[in-house]
């Protein structure tokens, strides 16, 4: 097993990849009493079209499926459902699905491993029937309608049909009506032997572990599997321009909301994905932070009255920046964004705000370290990237003020900058 230390915050990562291709991570936290587990497969709602491993012809499945298949792992051959035995166990436990990955988790301070037992049994045998998979169609179409009546997740929405062309970033993770409803088993089991074979997956535990006693439990409740070739994810080509600028859509919210976002060019390299992250947190804190001069303004002029949210989604293949909010005059705050990020480029970083905000986001990613669920999801996530979450750490100290004007130029530009509204 290697042993990946990391002195500044005195914590050591113990990852192994099994012969069948699975790898395991064991951050110990020596008298925690709480303990997480968490199983994420590299299979998100953007890998709609694929190459089986072994076939030569591309395979394209509806949109929705990664979520699909996530609801049904729970439900069991004798009638029962995983997440209420794992509930009756008094365990916190959930399953999520995003753009880019799959996790089954659980969260408890007891019963760890008869959890354990439940969590990595469902997970490994699925069941789908004509009938099962008709029911569930039922409760995700209600599903797809809740978030249709969701003004927050529309004007994030909204924002990402304008922002991009053809990559599925654009697509709602749980797919349409119409597109679930040409959802069979055939599929969910073509797209489970695909994504879930063990080679595409990571486990994470974190608690109070022995590394290689945990190593052994995982180990033995292990199905035998092979290991799959590589999965050739195909997306469609994305061009560096955005769609339009501007969208606007009328639903029932007490103030209007926005959405700014800007399209970054990706990177498939980790230490850039790192500094890059790293160099646009800093950058959003300057430009919109609490303490920024922009945010003083916003708010003393009754423009904005609570925070903005800004932040980064990345993976290999997309990336975009995110500013968001309630305003009565969200143009106005886009206009003064536009004029904040040409008067940086202008005037250049304010050197001591730089240290500043630097120091702090360093102190979050330290203190990030006190939580046991924040860190397994941190090392599962950046993972399937690549990354060490380690790396945040360290490269940290390499960021200074030239290269983040460099990124301040490079990313933040006018004419890839959109806004989404939703209003009244």
């Amino acid at each position: 097993m290697q042993i990946i230390e990391n002195s500044k915050v005195k914590e050591k990562l113990y990852i192994e990849k099994l012969e069948n291709g699975l790898t395991v991570m064991i951050i110990p936290k020596k008298g925690m009493k709480k303990k997480y587990m968490i199983w994420g497969t590299n299979y998100g709602s953007n890998d709609n079209v694929f190459v089986v491993p072994g076939e030569n012809t591309k395979t394209k499945v509806p949109n929705g499926v990664a979520h699909f298949l996530e609801h049904k792992l729970f439900e069991q051959e004798n009638g029962t459902n995983s997440l209420d035995t794992l509930t009756a166990l008094g365990v916190d436990a959930n399953a999520f699905t995003t753009n880019d990955m799959t996790a089954y988790l659980f969260a408890c301070t007891d019963n760890f491993y008869p959890a354990m037992d439940e969590l990595m049994d469902y997970v490994q045998n699925p069941y789908f029937t004509d009938e099962n998979v008709e029911k569930e169609k039922g409760i995700i179409g209600q599903e797809i309608m809740m978030y249709d009546d969701y003004p927050d997740w529309k004007v994030y929405l909204n924002a990402m049909q304008i922002l991009y062309h053809n990559h599925p970033i654009k697509i709602d993770v749980v797919g349409t009506i119409d597109s679930i409803s040409k959802i069979d088993k055939e599929i969910l089991y073509k797209c489970y032997q695909t994504f879930y074979n063990l080679s595409n997956m990571a486990i994470v535990v974190c608690g109070d572990f022995e590394p290689e006693k945990i190593l052994e439990e995982i180990k033995q409740r292990l199905k035998k599997s092979k290991v799959n070739g590589e999965i050739q994810r195909i997306y469609p080509e994305e061009p560096d321009t955005i769609v339009k600028e501007r969208i606007e859509q009328k639903m029932e919210v007490s103030r209007p909301m926005y959405t700014i976002a800007i399209k970054v060019k990706p990177t498939d390299n980790p230490e850039e994905m790192v500094k890059k992250d790293l160099a646009i947190q800093i950058l959003l804190e300057l430009l919109v932070g609490k303490s920024s001069p922009l945010y003083k303004q916003l708010y003393d002029e009754g423009i904005i009255s609570g925070g903005i949210g800004a932040s980064y989604e990345f993976s290999e293949n997309y990336a975009h920046v995110m500013i968001s909010g309630q305003s009565n005059e969200p143009e106005k705050i886009y206009d003064n964004v536009k004029q904040e990020i040409a008067k940086m480029k202008t005037n250049g970083i304010p050197e001591n705000a730089f240290n500043r905000i630097k120091k702090k986001i360093y102190g979050e990613y330290v203190k990030d370290y006190d939580d046991v669920e924040n860190i397994a999801n941190m090392f599962l996530t950046n993972y399937f990237m690549g990354i060490n979450t380690f790396a945040y750490l360290n490269q940290i100290d390499n960021i200074d003020v030239e290269y983040l004007k460099q990124v301040l130029n490079d990313v933040f530009k006018e004419d890839k900058m959109v806004i989404s509204i939703v209003k009244n």
